[in-house]
């Protein structure tokens, strides 16, 4: 990064030559006429006062320039001395400041407003065209015929990925505070990766990579449409009756245009065969709905990232995504805010395996392109939770059968009657008016909450085009697996019957004190209570049985 003569930073490219013109010799002689001022790439830049010292190009003499714009920027006019000069400059500028002092005295003390001027304008540094996107005019389910069936697939080596121990040389590294190894370079510890001067290539390295990306980009496409969707179809009123002014709906508006950013990002490193818009269905019918549907789409967006980011073969790839993904975090949180729930109440972000995020997503999406990218990823049964709590209501955990659908279990406001809304409730801990924090009195759920649970059978059309079919290869369900923050906790199933059962909130947290069932959190039915962690989580996949939403604060 070049610093350019008026303090602003850009690239280091040939517009210096405009800016920062050098002086060189037209003739000998001791007058100001002796040299004249012609562009060029010269490094050096005037001081304050737009005195600049150079070497004629012989070298055998100074000058000394001043230019007449010099306080603004704009090095149109200059004059220049020899070198002998300098001297009388020094004395008059020490002169005039001590002349101003004297002026002033006081008066240094009085506080004035200074007005911002255009110092420096450069040219647009050139960058990489977006993505092309269009606003999707269709949306409602897919009622045609899939062309093809079944997640892409070749030969598995295995049924299972076996747990095992900690990887050779894991634990060798002695974690005392010192150094075990030489520098590589200055102020560089020895290790990490990436970090040996290779230029860094971002693209995926394996099929992993490509299919995890992927994923990604099906995510980002949604969003995209998601945000555009929801401005379009409910009205100013209908947002200023929720508690939203035009400031919020610019703020989505803006949303939708980072996702087209991070569309570009990662069609950029995808290459060709890199997925493209599809057409979408989203289970709401008002703008409440779309707030909480919008809130929990972007939580598993978010965490079906951070479930494979430290996985990808390819850190550079990985360093763009981390740098998309955290934008959407906040996308999530403001989400939060706009249904007027507490906006970030855990201590730590939660991962989920690949095929839990493809799960949730795929139902929402009607139908892509007949030579759409496929993907590799599971579809789990879908898992319904009866009494799901509502953010509507003032009792949000006193419910049942409030949700319009499966999967993502969003709120429904259709039975919510007058009195019993929180939105616009004026009782102090009650509401739940869009702000940027808020305590309900009333808890969504608490420990030792019973949950009654149902989900489908798999061998369902799901997904684009309906071309991918639900799965699992889990026996009969035995545990709820709760997973938040750090946490995977099991309780165990109780009247497991017709694909119903009920389980209790477990009361855990992550450290002493700390808070864990809380937020938006992912609930799964397993048939085996299999120790996992953040970082092997999707070890548990072949004991999955139905995957849901909860949403537990």
């Amino acid at each position: 990064m070049t610093r350019y003569p008026n303090g602003h930073f850009g690239e280091p490219d040939n517009r210096s030559k405009v800016l920062v013109p050098v002086v060189t010799k037209a003739s000998a002689g001791s007058g100001s006429g002796d040299f004249q001022i012609e562009p060029s790439g010269h490094s050096s830049r005037a001081n304050a006062y737009g005195v600049r010292k150079t070497t004629d190009r012989n070298g055998d003499g100074e000058a000394f320039c001043r230019s007449s714009a010099a306080l603004n920027g704009m090095a149109e006019s200059w004059r220049c001395w020899p070198r002998n000069v300098h001297i009388i400059f020094a004395a008059l500028r020490m002169l005039s400041q001590a002349t101003f002092l004297a002026l002033v005295g006081h008066s240094l003390a009085v506080p004035f407003v200074s007005r911002p001027t255009t110092t420096f304008v450069a040219p647009a540094t050139a960058t990489a065209p977006i993505v092309s996107v269009e606003n999707v005019t269709s949306h409602g389910p897919f009622s045609g015929t899939p062309t093809t069936t079944g997640a892409l697939s070749t030969n598995a080596l295995a049924p299972s990925i076996a747990p095992l121990g900690p990887a050779p040389n894991a634990l060798d590294y002695s974690a005392d505070g010192q150094l075990h190894a030489p520098f590589p370079a200055p102020y560089t510890p020895a290790g990490g990766r990436g970090t040996n001067g290779t230029e860094p290539v971002y693209k995926p390295m394996s099929d992993f990579d490509y299919q995890s990306l992927a994923l990604a980009l099906y995510q980002e496409y949604i969003e995209l449409d998601l945000f555009h969707w929801g401005l379009a179809t409910f009205s100013e009123q209908e947002f200023n009756n929720n508690g939203l002014t035009a400031e919020d709906r610019y703020l989505l508006q803006f949303m939708a245009e980072q996702e087209v950013g991070h569309a570009t990002a990662l069609t950029n490193m995808l290459g060709a065969q890199a997925p493209v818009q599809c057409t979408y269905n989203y289970p709401v019918s008002n703008l409440r709905e779309y707030i909480d549907f919008s809130q929990k789409l972007t939580r598993w967006g978010e965490s079906g990232v951070y479930g494979f980011l430290n996985h990808l073969d390819s850190g550079a790839a990985g360093q763009i995504l981390l740098q998309s993904i955290t934008t959407e975090a906040r996308q999530q949180m403001i989400f939060r805010q706009f249904e007027g729930l507490f906006p970030m109440p855990e201590w730590f972000e939660i991962g989920i395996p690949q095929s839990w995020a493809w799960t949730l997503l795929a139902p929402y999406i009607s139908s892509c392109p007949a030579n759409q990218t496929r993907l590799v990823w599971q579809n789990f049964p879908s898992l319904d939770i009866l009494n799901q709590p509502n953010p509507a209501r003032i009792n949000g955990s006193a419910v049942f059968n409030e949700t319009t659908g499966g999967y993502a279990n969003t709120l429904s406001t259709s039975a919510i009657q007058n009195g019993e809304s929180c939105l616009n409730a004026t009782e102090p801990g009650l509401g739940c008016n869009p702000s940027i924090t808020q305590n309900r009195t009333n808890p969504l759920s608490y420990p030792g909450r019973k949950v009654f649970l149902q989900w489908d059978e798999p061998g369902k059309p799901i997904g684009p085009n309906n071309s991918y079919v639900t799965n699992t290869t889990a026996g009969t369900p035995k545990f709820a697996l709760w997973v938040n923050q750090l946490n995977a906790t099991y309780t165990p199933l109780s009247d497991v019957a017709n694909n119903t059962a009920y389980t209790f909130q477990p009361n855990t947290s992550v450290f002493d004190s700390g808070p864990m069932i809380n937020g938006t959190v992912f609930l799964a039915l397993t048939d085996l209570d299999l120790y996992v962690t953040p970082y092997n989580l999707s070890i548990v996949n072949p004991h999955v049985n139905a995957l849901a939403i909860y949403q537990a604060g």
